[in-house]
């Protein structure tokens, strides 16, 4: 099959914007794009599989990865490892897929130091507010905790304008439509079109 390399998109969202269901939707939606899986040294929870949710891996091997300068980016949380690797990365867009990576602001800077012809896209919910109403839930939480994650979740949008793209998730239909756009758009640029359809365009101006 003739195709392009996929291109890599970062995906970033304070938590409570919806970046997980969006994603979610796309990928059901649009089977030429994948997420990209993660290593990481903590244990296998209850229902999770290696290879779908996380590439579970020793302390030794991650450690033996970075060495190697594998990891486009990777950070410790809570004494586990986590990392994105590059080789892994790199194989599923030379399949022709695009490939999602989502990842935090600061994963972001990282990534486009090491891939700059990555595109990204930042996940905004409309109001504060209604981004309060999404973090309390189930409505079970203190103030000082829906507090401290309001806090966190303005630290995280400070950042909106180092990406490409950015969306309001206020109606999740309307979103999912912007974001399937911007995958859309990409896949009809000139270079990726003269090498999908280079045949056609040769035999409509011969």
């Amino acid at each position: 099959m003739n195709h392009t390399s996929g291109t890599l998109y970062i995906v970033s969202a304070p938590s409570g914007a919806g970046k997980t269901s969006l994603v979610n939707a796309l990928t059901q939606d649009d089977k030429q794009i994948r997420v990209s899986v993660s290593h990481t040294t903590r244990a296998m929870r209850p229902g999770e599989q290696h290879g779908v949710n996380y590439h579970f891996v020793e302390h030794d091997a991650f450690r033996a990865l970075i060495e190697q300068g594998d990891f486009l980016e990777h950070a410790e949380v809570f004494g586990n490892f986590y990392g994105t690797s590059r080789s892994a990365l790199q194989q599923t867009l030379d399949q022709g897929f695009d490939l999602i990576l989502e990842i935090d602001w600061q994963g972001a800077q990282q990534v486009r130091k090491l891939m700059p012809q990555a595109l990204s896209v930042f996940i905004l919910p409309p109001s504060q507010a209604a981004l309060r109403e999404r973090l309390d839930g189930r409505g079970q939480d203190s103030d000082a905790i829906i507090a401290g994650r309001m806090k966190e979740a303005v630290s995280e949008m400070v950042h909106y304008n180092e990406y490409d793209y950015v969306i309001i998730n206020d109606v999740f239909d309307t979103a999912l439509a912007d974001l399937k756009a911007v995958f859309r758009a990409n896949r009809l640029l000139l270079k990726k079109q003269q090498h999908r359809h280079g045949a056609l365009l040769e035999q409509l101006i011969g």
